[in-house]
């Protein structure tokens, strides 16, 4: 907690130190506006469409597009964008996914560099994102750890104007209340600009469910039935802070400095009580929980850009890192009867320290036409501590640990690409990029560790502009892969409270390989005058040495151990559109429609059927949305449907997973008082309902099956809007 309050008071200052070694764009020069001709060029130039004419496919989702639904997590930015979900209850955020695969198969960047080790995205307020890029297939630029595709984040850079931007938002959810404030203050005097963005927030939660659990024999008669009624109840603070120095330092040199600092603290218990209908009474009746966690990161980078004869180009960043976690538990569990059986206080400690560095070279050979090369590497340090202390008055066995581990994760990649536009309507894209990672870690509970894998991965995208103007072709070819987090590598255990065989132990496996995927991408999109877009997509993938979690009873204790286990195949269809009513309809109100609707498909060839999908894949997810701008009167409103399927999901002979399908509705209104004042209002999870899950295990002995059923609501959220 102390740590947290420094950390806070401390977090202007160190804006302000980091600001005196920044560094900036260079600002757009304004181009003198003469007669016809030459004003017709220029705006051309600044309705640049990146998704139509980039040879490497690319969406661009605008500033203004993210601030549009009144939201505030990155989550519920992406999940109306096309073959995104997001994963767990509705509006409580979850894994990002694209093409339905989560997991560590869908890469998310920051500012073009994966994020770094600690670094939460809920933490990340929506106005301080300048736009969300989403590629479905790889590029050599980036990392090729993107078998499902990369979602790269990009934080606010340029400075074009001075601005002062004051945002204050309240919001109601389960009756409880929560509150941000958000500000943008930026500047430009002589060479240099500056710009300082940042949030706070505050919220309280209150989250029930309830799980029921029953155990099968082998005949399939039931013989046990349990319910448990959980309550959560906490409050979440956070602090978040943005600063950003420019200095141009000539007409061919510009330094870039960024920052991002964040501090939140989160304090709650949970509470859960269980009420055995009939058959085996669990090993606790009871339990409570309370949690106190406090997170503080730092992330830092400097870019240089060098222009040169020739209209070549020399990029160079590097960067540093910092996150620090603090967790207290104090769990508290009973007998029936109230009697406190074990009394288990776990207090953790995790650090991570790191370093980026990259650079490019872009060398135009001739008139459109230009070769890239470049590099990336990063080194970070992993550090934890978990102290568990038992204590019992009735004879429960204890566990006292002491578990200190240290792991170090490096990467470094070399990478060459070469976009050529052979006419005007065929461009074409080769890149070829070699990446290794290796990983070292020791703990007091197990020896030293290595694993070290290295991939080439060679990329082909190629755009072909039909005839008609309004309609081209994309086509992709692709090296992917996905390579173990450093948790699914330690051989350390985490002890369950309770070890069943839906809830058992779990363990990393140091011999753990990456996957590696050969992907092909096709695309026909077609543009529709006032900026509409009609698009069809599919996709393939081959999947080898797919990672899967596998459970089995050792020695008496039920243990999850990840594990490389045959091929996996996923393929799919995309299809959007957008589009103004009044393309169609002449004498339709200003209303714009936006729809997508995603359908996949998996199989592993290590895992009987039916079902038997990469796990947590979604098979079918759409939204449908308009927004409606009335006439005259300064009032925009919008609402979006989204749907996420959910169904059954086998991962291995004896595991099988279920989840019920999602429909959220969320509205939202902007009233704007003045060209300098505008109030937002909106209404998520308006159908508000019920999020369910269930995991089974099946072998000669019967099966055991969990389920969770989380009820939900809509949330009400409020944000006046001032430029001062």
């Amino acid at each position: 907690m102390q740590t947290s309050l420094r950390f806070l008071l401390l977090s202007p200052l160190l804006c302000l130190l980091l600001t005196n070694y920044a560094a900036a764009q260079q600002a757009v020069a304004a181009a003198p506006v003469v007669d016809g001709p030459v004003h017709k060029v220029e705006v051309k130039a600044s309705a640049y469409d990146a998704r139509r004419e980039d040879t490497a496919t690319k969406i661009v989702v605008t500033q203004e597009e993210i601030l549009k639904n009144g939201d505030t997590t990155i989550g519920d930015v992406l999940k109306r964008l096309p073959g995104i979900t997001i994963g767990g209850v509705q509006g409580r955020g979850g894994a990002i996914s694209m093409r339905g695969l989560g997991s560590g198969y869908t890469q998310i960047l920051l500012n073009g560099e994966p994020s770094p080790p600690g670094f939460s995205l809920d933490t990340l307020a929506p106005d301080m994102i300048e736009r969300i890029e989403i590629m479905r297939a790889a590029t050599a630029e980036y990392s090729t750890q993107a078998i499902a595709g990369t979602i790269n984040i990009v934080l606010k850079r340029a400075i074009v104007t001075a601005q002062r931007e004051l945002k204050v938002g309240l919001q109601s959810d389960n009756r409880q209340p929560g509150a941000n404030t958000n500000f943008q203050v930026s500047d430009k005097v002589g060479i240099y600009s500056y710009a300082v963005g940042g949030g706070v927030t505050y919220g309280r939660q209150h989250w029930p469910s309830s799980d029921s659990t029953t155990i099968l024999d082998p005949n399939g008669v039931e013989t046990t039935r349990r319910e448990t009624a959980n309550d959560s109840r906490g409050n979440f603070k956070a602090l978040n802070l943005a600063p950003r120095v420019n200095i141009n330092l000539g007409p061919n040199d510009v330094l870039t400095s960024q920052s991002f600092v964040s501090a939140s603290q989160w304090r709650g218990v949970n509470t859960g009580d269980t009420d055995t209908r009939f058959g085996t009474l669990p090993q606790f009746s009871s339990s409570s929980q309370d949690v106190g966690q406090t997170n503080e990161a730092l992330r830092t980078d400097l870019s240089w850009t060098h222009k040169m004869a020739g209209g070549a180009k020399l990029d160079a960043k590097a960067g540093i890192n910092y996150a620090h976690r603090e967790t207290t538990i104090d769990y508290h569990n009973f007998y029936p009867g109230a009697v406190l059986a074990l009394t288990r206080n776990i207090d953790s400690y995790a650090s991570d320290r790191g370093v980026t560095a990259s650079g490019k070279y872009t060398l135009p050979l001739v008139a459109s036409h230009a070769l890239t090369t470049g590099w990336d590497g990063a080194w970070s340090n992993h550090g934890e501590s978990r102290i568990q202390r038992d204590s019992s008055s009735v004879g429960f066995p204890i566990a006292n640990l002491d578990q200190d581990f240290d792991a170090t994760v490096a990467r470094i990649a070399v990478f060459g690409q070469d976009e050529w536009s052979i006419t005007k309507q065929w461009s074409v894209y080769l890149g070829l990029r070699w990446e290794a990672i290796r990983t070292r870690s020791a703990g007091a509970d197990y020896s030293a560790v290595e694993n070290t894998s290295s991939v080439w991965s060679p990329l082909f995208q190629t755009l072909y502009k039909l005839p008609s103007k309004s309609d081209q072709l994309r086509l992709g070819l692709t090296r992917t892969y996905k390579a173990p987090v450093i948790n699914q590598l330690i051989p350390r255990r985490f002890n369950a409270i309770n070890n069943t065989a839906t809830t058992p132990d779990q363990q990393g496996n140091p011999n753990l390989k990456p996957e590696l995927a050969w992907g092909l991408d096709l695309a026909f999109e077609h543009t529709i005058e006032g900026g509409g877009l009609l698009s069809a997509s599919t996709y393939l993938r081959r999947i080898d040495d797919n990672q899967r979690n596998n459970t089995a009873l050792i020695d008496g204790t039920w243990l999850s151990m990840p594990v490389n286990t045959g091929t996996a195949q996923a393929h799919g269809i995309e299809l959007e559109a957008k589009f103004p009513l009044r393309h169609f309809y002449k004498t339709a109100p200003a209303i714009d429609v936006r729809a997508n609707l995603t359908r996949n498909w998996s199989s592993l060839d290590a895992v009987p059927g039916p079902n038997n999908r990469l796990v947590s894949q979604t098979p079918v997810s759409a939204n449908v949305g308009v927004d409606y701008k009335a006439g005259k009167l300064p009032l925009t409103m919008g609402a979006t449907y989204t749907f996420t399927n959910g169904g059954p999901v086998r991962f291995s002979a004896q595991q099988f997973d279920y989840s019920t399908p999602k429909r959220v509705l969320d509205m939202y209104a902007l009233v704007k008082f003045s060209a300098k004042n505008q109030l937002r209002v909106s209404l998520a999870n308006l159908l508000h309902q019920e999020n369910g899950s269930a995991t089974t295990y099946v072998d000669a002995h019967g099966a055991l099956s969990d389920a969770v059923h989380t009820p939900t609501v809509t949330v009400f959220r409020a944000m006046l809007e001032m430029k001062l």
